[in-house]
């Protein structure tokens, strides 16, 4: 309640500094590459990343660099794996929840998620957050049949250099309400793995636009997802 009137408080000024951020951040690319294919060698496997703008490499030059092509280099030496990237810089849940649900069903082994800032910078409820990333899950299950399912938490927006203050902190305290509600109903569905994204993070391996992961942080975040699906 309190983060709630200092936030009605401040209003004018956190929409302000909004549009300046739009005006002034640089608008960095989705890296070039393959969104689907297979490659590898041994036991197949299929991979689906659904997401905004991390899932979809921002902050890479290529998605050789992004969290694809690095989770990739990870698995290939064990498995034949066929992936499918379906990421959109600026989607939220609901927009990757669209995509999905006009896809034609395919089963997948293997699905990582990585949604969230866009959903906390729309003001998009807690309620409405958390019921739809339920239902993210649940059609990732029904739908695609996926049997290891990782949910990448929310960055620790706090920390990101491109947002002047207030704003920083008003979107900081968003990203750790909303990171701290997924973590709480992943360990209470207990048929997915959480990432945590926030510990270790370490802003010299931010991208250029001081918003996006860079290859450094996408590297981390594959070691991470790599364990969950090797079982390690």
């Amino acid at each position: 309640m309190i983060h709630y009137l200092r936030s009605m408080a401040l209003a004018p000024i956190l929409l302000a500094q909004g549009a300046w951020v739009r005006a002034t951040i640089p608008v960095l690319p989705e890296p070039a590459g393959d969104r689907e294919g297979e490659a590898g060698s041994g036991q197949r496997l299929a991979l689906l990343i659904v997401g905004d703008s991390a899932a979809a490499g921002v902050g890479a030059s290529h998605q050789d660099e992004a969290l694809l092509g690095q989770t990739l280099s990870r698995l290939r030496p064990r498995f034949r794996v066929a992936w499918s990237l379906q990421a959109r810089s600026g989607d939220k849940t609901q927009d990757a929840l669209a995509r999905l649900e006009a896809l034609e069903p395919r089963e997948y082994d293997v699905a990582i998620t990585s949604l969230g800032v866009n959903d906390a910078i729309a003001m998009t409820t807690r309620r409405d957050w958390r019921q739809r990333q339920a239902q993210l899950r649940e059609l990732l299950r029904d739908k695609f049949g996926v049997r290891t399912l990782i949910v990448s938490g929310l960055p620790p927006m706090h920390a990101f250099p491109a947002l002047p203050q207030p704003l920083r902190w008003h979107l900081g305290c968003r990203a750790t309400e909303f990171d701290e509600d997924l973590k709480a109903d992943v360990a209470a569905d207990g048929r997915a793995a959480y990432i945590d994204l926030r510990s270790d993070a370490d802003i010299r391996l931010a991208a250029s636009d001081g918003f996006h992961p860079g290859p450094g942080v996408y590297s981390l975040w594959a070691d991470r997802a790599a364990t969950i699906i090797f079982g390690d």
